[in-house]
């Protein structure tokens, strides 16, 4: 596939895609020429380099300072002759023939494209499919389709995710596919320059006032599975961008500025207001929401503590547990609990299914060549849309 500037747009299936050279600083986030010949990519910087008295000094000067190119690609690259000026082009050996790392596996459910080119790939991931192996597991995971859709285009592609989701989460996933895109990628994923917007269906009614959950995450030593809030844990911020407050619980939207582990489920329970479907965290099981109770967790309101905390009468509900040597969640305000979720496999998009009610809507990433703006839509899959009914939403289509 030849790719350049007016293809930015990608190939892209049932999300929703947009792109623009919004805060682009790259050296083609204005249009500049650029294609792809096989391994190679061909750039034309112009005269800062043909006009250049000492080429390769100007070179290595335009690729670090002005490209960004990561100086560990750049000294690979320079080593195995990766670097080359043909006539008035640079060509740069920036796709190499590469093994998937993993076996890919072909099955009914493939991985749905939401946006894909030359440097990256955006797949929904569905309820029930881990993102990569766990090195004690044979279930097929995310990056197994991942794999076999390289396959189907021809190969030569390692499998790099960017980004992970928890198992019964649901949204858009980030792909590296070649070294240049993934150690731009990390950067700025560890730079937080990477923002993901979720949506998440919660018990209660989430006060206007609740707009930053600052409260640090750590492992809870009586759960191997579970976190909890913890003054030793690590920072997590999570920011509610907007809320939608119905009869039988609130629709949040969510932006990370962190990403910890469980971090909107545990942040979301320590506030009060635990996710529909997560019972590792006091949620009430689906087929319960929108039914009034009198000792429901859901109308339990949170307790603020010191500045940028925040105390939940479902936090101490898991203290006492613990303290009385039980595993919380093995019952709640004297009803029993759901049955853990099930697996609904990679089909779960369209099946029903009592998974924590959470869904990554949005990913936005700056382009690792380009630098351009990319922001990749993920739709509600349908078992969270008729949650959303259940507890008072009206049809959005």
């Amino acid at each position: 596939m030849t790719a350049g500037p007016e293809e930015l747009s990608g190939q892209h299936g049932g999300g929703e895609i947009q792109d623009g050279s919004d805060g682009a600083s790259g050296p083609f986030a204005g249009g500049g020429k650029w294609t792809r010949r096989g391994e190679w990519l061909e750039a034309m910087p112009g005269r800062i380099i043909t006009a250049a008295a000492d080429k390769q000094a100007a070179i290595d000067a335009w690729l670090l300072g002005v490209a960004g190119m990561p100086a560990k690609l750049h000294a690979r690259l320079r080593r195995e002759n990766g670097i080359q000026w043909r006539g008035d082009r640079l060509r740069l050996a920036l796709f190499p023939h590469r093994e998937a790392g993993i076996e890919p596996v072909w099955q009914e459910a493939t991985a749905e494209v939401l946006f894909e080119d030359d440097f990256c790939l955006v797949v929904h991931k569905p309820a029930g499919l881990a993102v990569h192996p766990d090195g004690s597991s044979t279930e097929v995971t995310l990056d197994h389709l991942v794999a076999a859709h390289y396959a189907a285009s021809g190969g030569g592609i390692a499998v790099r995710h960017i980004h992970r989701l928890d198992k019964d989460t649901t949204g858009p996933v980030l792909y590296a596919k070649n070294e240049y895109a993934q150690l731009v990628l990390d950067e700025d994923m560890r730079e937080k320059n990477v923002s993901r917007l979720y949506a998440a269906i919660v018990e209660g009614t989430v006060p206007p006032e609740l707009t930053v959950i600052d409260a640090p995450i750590g492992r809870d030593r009586h759960h191997a599975a579970r976190r909890r809030v913890s003054p030793g844990g690590q920072e997590a911020v999570t920011r509610i961008v907007g809320r939608e407050a119905l009869p039988g619980g609130t629709v949040v939207k969510l932006q990370l500025e962190t990403g910890r582990t469980h971090q909107i489920r545990v942040h979301l329970s320590h506030a009060g207001h635990p996710l529909f479907g997560d019972d590792l965290y006091g949620g009430s099981a689906w087929h319960t929401a929108g039914i009034p109770s009198g000792n429901s967790l859901k109308e339990k309101q949170p307790l603020r503590s010191e500045p940028g905390q925040v105390k939940s009468a479902i936090t101490a509900w898991f203290e006492e547990q613990e303290k009385a040597g039980l595993t919380p969640g093995l019952q709640v305000q004297g009803k029993q609990p759901p049955a853990p979720p099930s697996k609904p496999g990679v089909k779960a998009k369209q099946e029903s299914s009592d998974r924590q009610a959470l869904h990554g809507e949005k990913l936005i990433f700056a382009h690792p060549w380009t630098r351009s703006k990319i922001e990749v839509s993920d739709p509600w899959p349908e078992d969270l849309r008729r949650l959303r009914e259940q507890i008072g939403g009206v049809d959005q289509e």
